[in-house]
């Protein structure tokens, strides 16, 4: 069986587009071609319909079932020599948004000093987009925040990352200014988005922001939105210069700490007077075999989301005396 006309099959499965799939692996067309037909020939069945575009045909569907069990088990039955013969050598691929791959990078370099012969192949993504890299073998490891859909997916708890309304104090005064004082002591404990309707915000359009529209809607408050975007790191950096009052997750304001304004409130955001949060998770395939440095890998990570979730966040900025 000729492993590697598989897997250039299955990458061609991926694109239908020879041109593309042969500049993404940087190989030439015409030995893209050649793997393919060498397959056809092996099998017997014709695996790609030609025209009018590409596209696999019925036998194709089948190869590419079995292509990706057999690409999975070479995968499997190479780190499983690695820790017979205990070379210490191999690849980890782990998918995360942009944010949270920030957050978690302080744990590459402890792995990498244990593990100096595992190469850390990382993908950002956002979250949604990560399951399907995970169900495919694309991925090892992803973070996610949404429930999984495939059955040969584990999912499992990393941490509760609790969600913070962050407004910059001379923001909240100039737009509350004679009820300032008062909306801030008692949102410390835990903020209800009613009190601060006359802000302009920050809104987001991912798992996030349906959770904090939700909220907006049982507070019966039409949120007045200056920015609306996906990415939470875009929203937090401007958020931080104080012109719109904005979300942030305890691992987001925890990989940022040391950018954090000294005149931004930070409020836990309550939801009918319970915490809102993130219910972060681990995901990977049922299937995988995990080696020892995968094992040290996700140990780092469970303890590092363990120490940020146990870090307060909630704090009060310090009230600028007139002189």
């Amino acid at each position: 069986m000729d492993i590697i006309s598989l897997y250039y099959f299955q990458e061609v499965a991926r694109d239908l587009h020879i041109t593309r799939t042969a500049n993404r692996l940087y190989i030439s067309q015409q030995t893209l071609s050649n793997h393919i037909l060498r397959l056809e020939k092996q099998f017997g069945a014709q695996l790609l319909n030609r025209k009018p575009s590409l596209s696999l045909t019925y036998a194709g569907e089948f190869v590419l079932a079995f292509a990706d069990v057999v690409l999975k088990e070479q995968t499997n039955l190479t780190d499983i020599l690695s820790d017979i013969e205990k070379n210490e050598r191999g690849v980890i691929r782990f998918g995360a948004s942009t944010m949270r791959m920030n957050t978690i990078a302080a744990i590459f370099p402890a792995f990498s000093a244990r593990y100096p012969n595992v190469e850390l192949r990382l993908t950002s993504v956002i979250s949604q987009g990560l399951e399907p890299l995970v169900s495919s073998g694309e991925l090892d490891f992803a973070i996610v925040v949404q429930d999984k859909s495939d059955p040969d997916l584990l999912q499992e708890p990393l941490m509760e990352d609790r969600i913070y309304l962050c407004v910059a104090d001379p923001l909240l005064r100039r737009f509350y200014p004679e009820e300032a004082d008062s909306i801030r002591e008692r949102s410390l404990q835990g903020a209800r988005l009613r009190d601060f309707a006359r802000l302009p915000f920050c809104i987001f359009t991912n798992s996030m922001g349906r959770l904090i529209h939700r909220c907006f809607e049982e507070e019966n408050v039409t949120p007045i939105t200056r920015l609306t975007t996906s990415h939470t790191q875009i929203c937090t950096t401007i958020g931080f210069q104080g012109s719109m009052a904005f979300f942030a997750t305890q691992a987001n304001l925890t990989g940022r700490r040391s950018e954090i304004p000294r005149n931004l409130d930070i409020f836990p955001l309550h939801d009918q007077g319970s915490p809102m949060f993130l219910q972060v998770s681990l995901l990977r395939h049922r299937r995988r075999y995990l080696t020892h440095f995968s094992k040290y890998f996700l140990e780092l990570l469970s303890g590092y989301c363990a120490d940020t979730e146990d870090e307060p966040m909630s704090r009060l900025a310090p009230v600028e005396e007139p002189e």
